[in-house]
């Protein structure tokens, strides 16, 4: 029974933390925000207390509950490790704790953050490393589903699907995306959760609590008949049944222990109150072969169906032919040279978001103006930054406020965030139409929401009242608040006549 519960929090935690990354419409991070609040290492980031401090309670309580049902990296191993399970069960054995690599990965960890390189310590972060895949490698394959529903709900004259741009933010990040996806893959698939129990330095903190934790699973040695099951179905590799010892800095507190022992010596229970004085009497080691029922995975057949429906889906979308009614290819924006980069308003700074952001990259999922993408800078790796290629930051627009966990990016309100300056505009004269051909323009000035630019006469003597009258742009730079609005409208390719540079400081 605690290992079922164990496993549907876990379902609905990861299924929550996931729902948190694909979503696109704004409107689940209201109900499912929570999860990410409650990770441990932004939960640090952001100096929240209280939140850090129930969970090392519940460590000390519990045991490593955190890694077992909150971390989303540690239950998608715990998923691979069932897909392997369908392949060849009783596959783990008791390994000794990797001390000269868990604690060294810890110590650097610790020595990065602090020293302000988080670009290279969140590689191995748990939650941030999650967020990088479902970021970079299921919401793209979450928008394509979208868009085939789209597709197929227009051909029935429905609007309950929309169609949204699907395109690689970062390949830096892609990359890295897929490559750490890959890694824990192939030791879950082999060796459990090896991730959590070596490599992870939360795992590692948390193991030092739960060494001391109240309940815990405890071995009877006198019920033990040295069947090693236990020892064999342990994803931790933590359980070392011949000295009947678990070492309890790794395990995870899965429950499959208990569940598959099928003579009571394995229990959940509170290990400072000795049920038998003779727990540590070594018992005989008498083998007894055991047989499991064998379950039909319904979730094969609902995966086929699925595909199938799917498949035909993009076979309608396929035969589709868009006609663009001749018109002329417009050439791609490129991103500008900024000599600062701009960080999303709440940000205070380029210090302050540097040194708390995880690059969990739920900023860059949520954002609904195409605004933010992963860094592929080496010392702001993967932590998100501003651009205008593809959308502007409006003004009424503070998701990314609403949904930072870690503090990089406090929250702000709309009205707050119209009188925070994150940049200032540039003019570029030699790729302005009305400074290069004469032909009047006008779009930065007509859609900027501060009023920062005003079109003056080219030339100087010239009557301002005249139509005829070629007018530039002209840039008040202490009015701007670096929305990005004049950058993305200038008609200008491939680079924008104006483009905005970001502020250290925002103020």
């Amino acid at each position: 029974m605690l290992r079922r519960i164990r496993t549907l929090a876990a379902l609905v935690c990861f299924l929550a933390v996931t729902i948190m990354f694909l979503d696109f419409s704004g409107v689940l991070h209201h109900y499912v925000g929570w999860i990410a609040k409650m990770q441990f290492l932004p939960a640090v980031m952001a100096g929240s207390f209280a939140i850090v401090a129930f969970i090392l309670l519940m460590t000390l309580l519990f045991g490593r509950f955190y890694c077992s049902i909150l971390c989303p990296l540690g239950v998608m191993q715990d998923g691979f490790n069932f897909v392997a399970r369908k392949v060849k069960k009783n596959r783990f054995h008791f390994i000794p704790e990797n001390r000269w690599l868990r604690y060294p990965l810890l110590v650097a960890f610790v020595v990065l953050i602090i020293v302000g390189l988080n670009a290279v310590a969140i590689l191995i972060a748990p939650y941030s490393a999650y967020g990088r895949i479902a970021t970079n490698l299921l919401q793209p394959v979450y928008l394509w589903i979208n868009n085939l529903l789209a597709t197929v709900a227009e051909r029935h004259e429905s609007y309950a699907f929309y169609h949204v741009d699907v395109w690689v933010k970062s390949g830096t990040s892609l990359l890295i995306a897929a490559v750490t996806l890959a890694v824990v893959a192939f030791l879950a698939l082999r060796r459990g959760r090896t991730w959590c129990s070596t490599v992870c330095p939360v795992g590692t903190v948390l193991g030092l609590v739960s060494r001391f934790s109240l309940f815990k699973p405890v071995i009877d040695a006198d019920k033990c008949k040295n069947c090693h099951q236990c020892e064999r179905n342990c994803k931790a590799s933590c359980i070392d049944i011949a000295n009947h010892r678990i070492d309890y800095s790794r395990c995870v507190a899965c429950m499959d222990c208990t569940d598959i022992c099928k003579f009571d010596a394995l229990q959940y229970r509170n290990s400072h109150f000795r049920l038998n004085p003779t727990v540590d009497v070594t018992a005989p080691s008498n083998h007894v072969s055991t047989s499991r029922n064998q379950v039909i995975d319904e979730s094969k057949r609902k995966f086929i169906a699925t595909s199938a429906m799917v498949m035909g889906a993009a076979a309608l979308s396929a035969q589709e032919k868009k006609v663009d009614g001749g018109l002329a290819v417009v050439q791609d924006k490129q991103i500008p040279h900024r000599d600062v980069p701009l960080k999303p308003a709440g940000s205070l700074s380029l210090s302050n978001f540097s040194k708390r952001c995880t690059a969990c990259q739920l900023c860059v999922s949520e954002c609904p103006n195409r605004v933010l993408r992963p860094s592929d800078k080496l010392e702001t790796l993967m932590q998100p930054e501003m651009s205008f290629e593809r959308g502007f930051c409006r003004p009424e627009c503070t998701r990314c406020s609403e949904v930072c966990p870690a503090g990089a990016i406090h929250r702000i309100t709309p009205q707050e965030k119209t009188d925070i300056h994150i940049g200032f505009a540039v003019l570029v004269q030699d790729n302005c139409l009305p400074y290069s051909t004469g032909v009047q323009c006008g779009n930065c000035a007509r859609h900027c929401p501060a009023d920062a630019i005003l079109m003056v006469p080219k030339d100087k003597n010239a009557d301002p009242d005249d139509s005829a009258t070629v007018k530039v742009p002209s840039v008040n730079a202490d009015k701007c608040i670096g929305c990005g609005a004049c950058e993305y409208l200038c008609p200008s390719r491939p680079f924008s006549a104006i483009y905005v540079n970001g502020r250290e400081r925002h103020v």
